[in-house]
């Protein structure tokens, strides 16, 4: 009798752990598109031709209102990758590595390769000459930025660092630096195709300059090209959340002051959506590879821009401000046994949240430390409700512009640390959408202001503990 009880639980317990024993790793497509604002298709901007990703978008969810923490290459992205915001990180700028600040952290590539994946990078993820090491498996690969653990890929095109702001030589795709990068990720999803991976691909394009092979300047024509609809600075603005747009202005044949002409503001874009068409391609690519090898169904893949950009909105070009325009961005996924595909949601989500998503998408353990929030149940329930705020941040010498983005509300605090605001901006997203008046000044709203700043002051911990 004893044992047959013993060999009943023996069964039942092997049935248990067979139930309950962990399914197949879904390996990670992770990516990264630089400059890329929100201007494609699939967010309704017919005039952008972006087939491929328009159809990731079809086979995910599209987030509507996703917002990076600091509208620059570094910060932005060393914030996504550590799950941390740039006061954590500590990184503001474009020369500092994190590793400096927080040298202890477990970026989200790391944190895959510690439980048992294969991580590799493709072109720029970390920005250039700042790679992580501890972040991959092996070297990084991309024509984009050199620094210790990076291998550099030949270009077969070579291009002055500040030449023309744009050109359409008449190559092939593969012979400008996406391309490359689109090429080697294709050569190593064959290699690991039988194992768990997490694969970084960076594309450098649409960042200036606006290089793609000339069959993607032929998809359009510069007299259709649509000038910004607000080329001038928001009334009452904070002076200083202007910039003067030297990254641009350091190209040749870019006035060095003042407005930039029609005739050239309509080229620009002319160029910026060729570069936009030419990365797209690349992606389609590797999505086209990842079907073939029968990996799709297996794999989260996810895109993002780093930060938007500002295409002549309020008379400025580039990024580096605390604007809707560039601090909202490109971000989609789509996931195996996703149940809703194709849908779209309004909820505010932020950079942060893109770590703890990933692990809770992958089964994987959260780490300690991060700041953001897994937007999975979005996935199952686009419309439900959601944060009640987004943050992102800018420096300006010794002032810190904190800029807090709600429903309906787009507020920003100017100030010294420790100090009471220098400038405040406030801009009504219901009556003013493109953020042309601020409105912090207006005796009626000088409740709603004190309200608003009591929220900021509150923090993203407020913001998301609600939902």
């Amino acid at each position: 009798m004893k044992k047959y009880l013993l060999l009943c639980f023996l069964v039942l317990a092997s049935n248990a752990f067979a139930q309950n024993k962990p399914s197949e790793k879904f390996n990670v497509l992770f990516i990264a598109v630089d400059d890329l604002r929100p201007e494609l298709g699939c967010y309704g901007v017919s005039g952008v031709k972006s087939p491929n990703i328009d159809a990731l978008a079809k086979s995910g969810l599209l987030f509507n209102r996703a917002y990076c923490q600091q509208a620059v290459c570094s910060p932005s992205r060393t914030s996504l990758l550590t799950g941390r915001r740039p006061d954590t990180t500590k990184i503001y700028n474009l020369e500092d590595h994190f590793r400096q600040t927080i040298p202890d952290v477990v970026t989200l590539p790391q944190h895959f390769k510690n439980n048992g994946y294969f991580a590799q990078s493709f072109g720029k993820i970390y920005h250039g000459g700042l790679d992580d090491p501890q972040s991959w498996s092996t070297e990084s690969v991309g024509a984009v930025g050199t620094g210790k653990g990076r291998k550099k890929v030949s270009r077969k095109i070579k291009v002055a660092g500040k030449g023309a702001a744009w050109e359409s030589p008449d190559v092939p795709d593969n012979a400008l630096g996406d391309g490359e990068t689109a090429d080697a990720a294709i050569k190593v999803l064959h290699n690991v195709k039988d194992k768990p991976f997490f694969l970084a691909v960076g594309f450098k394009k649409p960042h200036l300059p606006f290089i793609a092979p000339k069959k993607y300047f032929d998809l359009y024509r510069t007299e259709d090209m649509q000038l910004a609809k607000n080329p001038f600075p928001p009334k009452d603005v904070f002076p200083i959340a202007l910039t003067d747009w030297g990254e641009l202005r350091g190209y040749k044949g870019i006035p060095q002051d003042g407005p930039i002409p029609d005739k050239m503001a309509r080229e620009l874009k002319h160029a910026y959506y060729a570069a936009t068409s030419y990365t797209d391609a690349q992606i389609g690519r590797v999505l086209d590879e990842l079907q073939k090898l029968g990996l799709r169904e297996k794999t989260i893949v996810i895109l993002w821009g780093d930060h938007g950009w500002q295409l002549g909105e309020h008379g400025l070009w580039c990024k580096h401000t605390n604007f809707e325009i560039a601090t909202r961005s490109t971000l989609m996924i789509s996931a195996p046994d996703q149940k809703k595909r194709g849908a779209k949601t309004d909820a505010l989500v932020e950079f942060v949240d893109i770590y703890p998503s990933l692990c809770e998408l992958a089964g994987l353990p959260s780490t300690a430390g991060l700041e953001g929030k897994s937007f999975v149940p979005l996935m199952e329930d686009p419309k439900r409700e959601w944060k009640t705020a987004a943050f992102s941040q800018y420096p300006r010498g010794k002032l810190m512009g904190y800029a807090m983005r709600t429903d309906r509300y787009r507020y920003i605090e100017w100030a010294e640390k420790g100090k009471a605001p220098e400038g405040i901006e406030l801009y009504d997203h219901k009556r003013d959408p493109e953020e042309n008046v601020n409105v912090a000044k207006l005796p009626e709203n000088k409740k709603l202001v004190a309200q608003l700043s009591e929220q900021l002051k509150k923090g993203w911990k407020a913001a998301a503990e609600k939902n």
